[in-house]
């Protein structure tokens, strides 16, 4: 008789299953009704086709969770290789980033790419999903790992795993092309039905389905200045000479960090004094500096690092917080749920907002409001405001995009500012970090610290952060004037070892878990910086507002 394990689901039903029964042919029986790609076995991720040896509680994933998508791109990242290779022999592809819910890649051959050869490329991976062939795992030692790597030309994957204490590693196969992903993978390319590509010069774009529509393939809308402002990371990556992980290690263990914390932060001053510039240049139309950007993009320093540039010009900057905008608690819109939602631009009073700035370009005084949290509304501030010609108000805010928070005021008196952490430093060619890791890694610092927010209780909240910044900053972020990355190449060095002490103490019971331990495992293959390099890092750094230190504290 076959040995038998019980398998559980929510705690509730369970069945028994022979030994070796894989989580595909659990889900399949039990869950007819939902397209898995993933699934929780006891609290951890596990791919479709693992086979099972004991009792378990499975909760299957879809392309309804963050996680479920994650794995289907991931999927599809090697699909676009495998198909390449198979149309171009020797063809390098190297997954780039996101761009507007797409994935942007490059495909780099002896000849320049056009919207034929992506055409055949793609052709080629829908053949490949029809003849639905298996994502294989291989475990394999890691001088063996690196053979593989050495054979491929991977100096990438070689780079990567150099330096990294592991003596096994899990490599990928998909018909006989050999690869490495971090993260988990459908079981086979019959899964992956749903995409498109097309040519996006000079690279290929690449859509999918996601959490909101996961039966569709979303259509692409165009963001050129985002796109404009990730080629300028990819310059400044250049300059730099960290093309990716493995790079940047080599830095740090030679010593060459030092250099890279130098220049960096020198891109970053040579970036806000362009901005300063521009604003001069239209010094007799612009009135107000709109500054707005997702959660943890470093906006406070850019703003009060961006205000000593201006002065450099004879400005005087005037900050104007909209948080004393706030209408009182009991007008606060409700979201879905029937929470406040002080995120909502309604949760500001625009009206008054609209007539102070209408007041204040015409000449005359205000008295500037102040908001009592405490209280829950606004109360007088005594503060009075009245503009002379060198002032120049500077306003930071989730809604400084909108144009609808300052309609009163004609576009020519307003200059927008777009910041985000838009990192263009990947893993390897084919293993991209996800700009809303570092976000969410550098917010977890931050709240542990200045906060008094665990690490928990940041990733628990960051699903309801992240829709608020899907709905109030990204669908405006290309009503800039100028975008901000404030990624800086070498934090990931430096956060690590903040980072990954609060994630430790997330235990694995906690809903916070698995998004914890998806981090802990991320942040590894980073090698840690020395505490004497952490000196070099200037005090009004944007890094600074994350593990302190920082000139502007008050």
């Amino acid at each position: 008789m076959l040995q038998q394990i019980r398998i559980s689901f929510d705690n509730k039903t369970s069945k028994l299953y022979p030994k070796g029964v894989t989580v595909e042919d659990i889900v399949r029986e039990n869950f007819r009704d939902i397209e898995a790609v993933l699934a929780v076995v006891n609290g951890s991720y596990m791919e479709l086709n693992t086979p099972l040896y004991e009792d378990a509680i499975i909760r299957p994933i879809t392309l309804k969770e963050t996680a479920g998508v994650r794995t289907y791109v991931r999927s599809l990242a090697f699909l676009l290789i495998k198909a390449a290779q198979d149309v171009f022999s020797g063809s390098r592809v190297t997954i780039e980033h996101s761009l507007n819910k797409a994935l942007y890649c490059e495909i780099h051959l002896d000849k320049k790419l056009d919207a034929d050869i992506v055409e055949k490329i793609k052709l080629r991976m829908k053949e490949l999903v029809d003849l639905n062939i298996p994502f294989e795992k291989k475990l394999v030692d890691k001088k063996r790992a690196m053979e593989i790597f050495n054979g491929l030309k991977m100096s990438d994957k070689i780079r990567l795993f150099k330096n990294i204490n592991k003596e096994f590693i899990e490599l990928r196969k998909l018909d006989n092309l050999y690869d490495f992903f971090y993260g988990p993978l459908v079981p086979s390319t019959g899964y992956l039905k749903l995409f498109d590509v097309k040519f996006y010069d000079p690279g290929i774009l690449i859509t999918y389905p996601n959490e909101e529509n996961p039966k569709e393939i979303l259509k692409f809308k165009d963001v050129p200045k985002l796109a404009k402002i990730f080629r300028e990371t990819e310059e400044w990556a250049k300059i730099l000479d960290v093309a990716d992980v493995g790079a940047l290690n080599e830095k740090v263990i030679d010593g060459d960090i030092k250099d890279i914390v130098l220049v960096s932060e020198a891109l970053h001053e040579k970036k806000l004094a362009y901005i300063a510039d521009k604003i001069y240049e239209n010094r007799d139309k612009i009135k107000l500096v709109l500054i707005a950007g997702p959660s943890s993009s470093g906006k406070t320093t850019f703003s009060k690092r961006l205000s000593i540039q201006l002065r450099i010009h004879g400005f005087k900057p005037y900050p104007i917080s909209l948080d004393d905008y706030f209408v009182n608690r009991e007008d606060t819109p409700k979201d879905e749920n029937g929470d406040y939602d002080f995120e909502s631009i309604y949760a500001l009073d625009i009206g008054l907002f609209n007539k102070h700035l209408s007041m204040l370009l015409e000449g005359q005084e205000v008295e500037l409001p102040r908001f009592d949290f405490i209280l829950g509304k606004r109360v007088n501030s005594g503060k009075k405001l009245k503009l002379d010609s060198k002032t120049i108000l500077v306003i930071e805010g989730i809604h400084g995009l909108n144009e609808l928070l300052t309609n009163s005021i004609p576009r020519e008196n307003k200059f927008k500012i777009y910041i985000s952490a838009l990192t263009q430093l990947n893993l390897d060619d084919h293993n991209r970090i996800p700009t809303t890791d570092v976000r969410l890694l550098r917010r977890i610092v931050r709240d542990a610290k200045y906060r008094g927010k665990s690490p928990e209780d940041t990733i628990l909240s960051w699903p309801k952060v992240r829709m608020g910044e899907e709905k109030n900053i990204f669908p405006f972020q290309e009503e800039a004037d100028v975008m901000f990355n404030s990624t800086l190449a070498y934090e990931m060095p430096i956060l690590k070892k903040y980072a990954y002490k609060h994630l430790k103490e997330i235990p694995k019971d906690s809903p916070a878990y698995l998004e914890a331990y998806r981090l802990m495992l991320f942040l590894e293959y980073f090698i840690e910086a020395d505490n004497n390099i952490e000196d070099l890092i200037p005090k009004n750094s944007i890094l600074r507002e994350f593990i302190g230190g920082s000139c502007f504290e008050e």
